[in-house]
C-alpha cells in the first residue's frame, strides 16, 4: 500500500491550497481516508476524514477546509481556504477501515507528508 501526499507549498494568510493523496495497493473505496497535520514541536493532530459520503472535521478547520475523494482515481483531496499561519504544518494522509476515525491508531496506512507554510 502506498499513499502519496502532494500539493503543499508556501502561501500567504487568506490564500487557498488543495492537497491531494494518491492511493495504490488497497481497495480505496472501502477505506476511510483522513488528513492529519503536525506542526513543529507539536503532536500530530486530526484534521478531517471521509468515508463513503460521510465527513468529519476538526473544529478549527470546519467551514474553511473541505475533504473529498474520487474513488475512480483512488485519490483524496483537501481543499484549504482562508488559510491562517496556525495552519502551518506537515500534512499527512492516512487510510483505515474504521469509522468514526479521529485517532492515529484508527489508521493502518500513512503517506509521507507534504509541507504547508502560511505566512502572515
Amino acid at each position: 500500500v502506498q499513499l502519496q501526499a502532494s500539493g503543499g507549498g508556501l502561501v500567504q494568510a487568506g490564500d487557498s491550497l488543495r492537497l491531494s493523496c494518491a492511493a495504490s495497493g488497497l481497495s480505496f473505496s472501502r477505506y476511510a481516508m483522513g488528513w492529519f497535520r503536525q506542526a513543529p514541536g507539536k503532536e500530530r493532530e486530526f484534521v478531517a476524514a471521509i468515508k463513503w459520503s460521510a465527513t468529519d472535521y476538526q473544529a478549527s478547520v470546519k467551514g474553511r477546509f473541505t475533504i473529498s475523494r474520487d474513488n475512480a482515481k483512488n485519490t483524496m483531496y483537501l481543499q484549504m481556504n482562508s488559510l491562517k499561519p496556525e495552519d502551518t504544518a506537515v500534512y499527512y494522509c492516512a487510510g483505515g477501515i474504521r469509522w468514526y476515525a479521529r485517532r492515529l491508531s484508527d489508521y493502518d496506512y500513512w503517506g509521507q507528508g507534504t509541507q504547508v507554510t502560511v505566512s502572515s
